[in-house]
């Protein structure tokens, strides 16, 4: 009898842990960038647009959407006829990335946005907000371009600044704010590496975004315009 009861036990405590695991190994899956999984999504866009007569299959934004975000993969319409189900990162699967659509005019291609940086600006605007309604204007610290700023992050709260970790090179990414009160995140860390990297050519006034799209699977959500210097490093593209 306590034999049996035991057993019982034994078995009752593995299935526990092994429920207890299983989210933990799901969720490590679906914060993973996989190529295949890019790749099958761009065959099924690519299939979708051959039997529509070249229309996308996304979901409508607003014109005036930063470009790396106005066209979000629709996955409705690519499931069941296309693809079998969604990857297991993107968010309609609980994943982390947003499957987008860039070059859509010219040559639609399949590259995914990072979303936790959506929840970290998210926060960072909640206190801009609450700062705002007792101050009437954000604490900006220093000027690192025309109209583009840092803040003063211990006027808001943090003991240490925030940032977003770059899906292009891991690095910290830090936060700017428009005279608007938009948040964005600086990629000038990483646009600096890529253009050492890839000896690309731009010249001043070249929107060198693409730069980072074109060697990864990524996008620069959340980004404002760079450009080059004379010293062909990257500057905020500004009017």
């Amino acid at each position: 009898m306590k034999l049996a009861l035991r057993w019982m036990i034994a078995s009752v405590m593995v299935l526990l842990l092994a429920g207890c695991l299983y989210p933990d190994e799901r969720l490590k899956q679906n914060q993973i960038p996989h190529e295949s999984q890019v790749a099958s999504v761009q065959q099924a866009v690519d299939q979708y647009r051959q039997a529509t007569g070249g229309l996308l299959p996304i979901k409508t934004r607003d014109m005036k959407t930063p470009i790396y975000q106005k066209y979000p993969i629709d996955f409705q319409m690519l499931v069941p006829r296309y693809m079998q189900e969604p990857p297991g990162n993107a968010f309609e699967s609980g994943g982390i990335f947003q499957y987008v659509i860039v070059d859509a005019e010219t040559n639609p291609t399949v590259k995914l946005l990072d979303l936790r940086m959506a929840d970290q600006i998210r926060d960072l605007k909640l206190r801009l907000q609450m700062y705002r309604d007792s101050h009437g204007y954000p604490p900006f610290k220093n000027m690192v371009a025309k109209g583009v700023f840092t803040l003063d992050y211990k006027k808001l709260g943090y003991k240490e600044p925030p940032y977003a970790i770059s899906p292009f090179s891991g690095n910290n990414l830090p936060f700017v704010i428009d005279y608007n009160g938009e948040i964005y995140v600086d990629y000038r860390i990483d646009l600096y590496d890529m253009l050492k990297k890839t000896k690309a050519s731009y010249k001043p006034g070249d929107d060198i975004r693409d730069l980072l799209v074109k060697n990864s699977l990524f996008v620069p959500a959340y980004s404002l315009p760079y450009t080059i210097d004379e010293h062909n490093e990257p500057i905020f593209l500004t009017k």
